[in-house]
């Protein structure tokens, strides 16, 4: 049996037992719906309301804020605003951007592409929640330790349940969090990732007839050397990296994207109608409608992350003393990753008309088909920006990670590298196995990290309310002076 298929048929059966609990599901109208996505959408739809409809009030001052026209004097932490946003959108800008919104339209039609905006606009609200108690609540290492801070929703959530003086609890949840989120770690940081940019390497390299071909441990073996000289060195590192390659990648992407639409421009009318038409009124009636519905919300979630609590914990490194602003400049995250960056590739792929041509679940072939339809050589380019994505997804899903091992283990410097050996491994994993086992696998354990989140957002969210009604306070008398 060859590495591959042996890689692939040990990794299944893992999948599907970890799929089967948390994507529980029930029947409607012949359709099986998952629970945990009911979960996101009310988390999402509440917290916009409960705020006052904060993710499009406050969109421009969340944009002044990322600027630091509102910043004054030192702050604890140890990266910027700038470098934070950029570490969690390279976590977040990855190949769920393209591969996820392929797999989205292949399965659930254009009509997904309009609920993965949807989703995207309204889960702003959540990651505006998420990441403002992350970085109230983060905490410090000995003597004030600006190299030791660590954030996240394993420690909102035991703070929370501890003032209801339930310490059992607090320990559980924030305990079940953290495995989650190693688990997802290793899914949407390794596995799919790896398993992606493989996928696109064969495509331009000339597919079955690739040097590569059945080598996919061979190509990831080379991109876990490439991860881990970056992740050694922590989140300055990280950030770093990260401030540099999120820019650039996505401007690549953003103008490949427009140069395939532009050639098709004649198409765009007739490709909206058929967005919003499948979307809203589609002709196989309710049950494809509610189809295209749960895909997109599925895919948005999984490409911004919203209400799994990832982004809190690069979020808390900030330099800011101020945690609703942080919390603003985060709200911008899954805008630019969700309702632009997805909308791309969601335009290039119904305007090409690629979509049409597949059989089944597809993942990058099927963006790569669209791309090649504007230019012969645009694969080429997609190829690098598959790398790019899915290396800084990489990078930055390892430090979620470590911190949540650390959070569980003790802050040891053995328990970091046993952590940070066992991701790069997984990567090798991710390039070999086949994309229904990693979508399983990847998808299941980053949407458990919903479960014990949303619970700590719902209980702290009065907190947050008060704070924000203070914060808003104070900016408007501070622009009255």
């Amino acid at each position: 049996m060859e590495i591959d298929k042996l890689i692939d048929a040990t990794f299944e059966p893992i999948s599907n037992a970890v799929a089967s609990v948390i994507f529980y599901s029930v029947r409607l109208l012949d359709l099986e719906i998952k629970l945990i996505l009911i979960w996101l959408v009310i988390a999402a739809l509440f917290f916009t309301f409960y705020l006052g409809f904060i993710n499009f009030r406050c969109f421009f001052h969340a944009i002044d804020v990322l600027r630091g026209k509102h910043d004054s004097g030192e702050s604890n932490g140890h990266i910027s605003r700038f470098q934070a946003l950029m570490t969690s959108l390279s976590a977040t800008i990855g190949l769920g951007n393209i591969a996820g919104v392929a797999v989205a339209i292949s399965v659930g039609g254009p009509g997904a592409a309009f609920w993965m905006a949807f989703m995207g606009l309204f889960s702003m609200s959540t990651k505006f929640v998420e990441v403002t108690l992350g970085v109230k609540y983060r905490q410090y290492g000995a003597n004030h330790d600006q190299e030791m801070i660590s954030g996240g929703p394993m420690y909102y959530l035991r703070i929370a349940f501890e003032r209801l003086q339930k310490p059992r609890m607090a320990k559980f949840m924030a305990g079940l969090f953290a495995a989650c989120c190693i688990g997802g770690t290793i899914g949407a940081g390794g596995l799919f990732q790896a398993n992606q940019a493989y996928q696109q390497a064969l495509v331009v390299t000339g597919g079955d007839a690739s040097f590569i071909a059945d080598k996919g441990w061979l190509f990831g073996f080379f991109m876990a050397i490439l991860v881990g000289m970056v992740i050694i060195g922590g989140i300055q590192w990280i950030a770093a990296v990260a401030g540099r390659i999120v820019p650039v990648m996505a401007i690549i992407y953003v103008v490949a994207g427009f140069v395939v639409i532009g050639i098709h421009h004649q198409a765009i009318p007739a490709a909206m109608k058929t967005i919003f038409e499948m979307a809203l009124y589609p002709e196989a009636g309710i049950g494809a409608l509610l189809g295209a519905l749960l895909m997109g919300v599925q895919r948005a979630t999984f490409s911004n992350e919203a209400g799994l609590g990832s982004s809190a914990i690069a979020h808390a490194a900030v330099k800011t003393d101020v945690p609703i602003s942080q919390g603003m400049v985060a709200m911008l995250g899954p805008f630019i990753d969700t309702v632009v960056v997805c909308m791309i590739t969601a335009l290039v792929i119904v305007i090409s008309g690629a979509y049409v041509e597949g059989g089944g679940i597809e993942g990058v072939q099927l963006a790569s088909r669209a791309f090649a339809s504007g230019i012969s050589w645009f694969p080429y380019v997609l190829a690098l920006t598959v790398f790019l994505f899915a290396y800084s997804t990489m990078i930055s899903w390892s430090y979620y990670g470590l911190k949540c091992a650390t959070y569980l283990f003790g802050e040891q410097l053995i328990i970091e590298r046993i952590y940070k050996l066992l991701f790069c491994l997984f990567i090798i994993i991710g390039a070999s196995a086949q994309l229904s086992n990693i979508i399983l696998f990847t998808d299941a354990m980053v949407f458990a990290m919903a479960i014990p989140n949303i619970i700590g957002l719902y209980m702290l969210a009065p907190e947050v309310k008060r704070d924000l009604r203070a914060y808003l306070r104070d900016l408007h008398q501070k622009r009255n002076r």
